[in-house]
């Protein structure tokens, strides 16, 4: 696997707690998106530890190109 597959084009709005590690998703395979689910296994792909500073609503990229990652910065509208 050389690219992400695309798990949904469009964002996964998620509340998260402040100080909590999250573990997103960067292959695109994981049955528990956005998050990892061990999926990546035997691939380049590792995920990406996400700590917020604030408890808050965050949209995680689902389309796997954003270029700020872990958060969707809309690049699936060019998908």
């Amino acid at each position: 696997m050389t690219a992400p597959k695309i798990a949904q084009k469009g964002p996964y709005p998620i509340e998260v707690e402040a100080g909590k590690s999250y573990f997103y998703c960067t292959c695109g395979e994981s049955s528990k998106q956005p998050f990892c689910d061990g999926s990546h296994k035997g691939t380049d792909f590792a995920p990406q530890k996400f700590t917020p500073e604030e408890s808050k609503k965050v949209f995680f990229c689902g389309c796997k190109a954003t270029g700020k990652s872990p958060i969707c910065d809309g690049s699936h509208n060019k998908l």
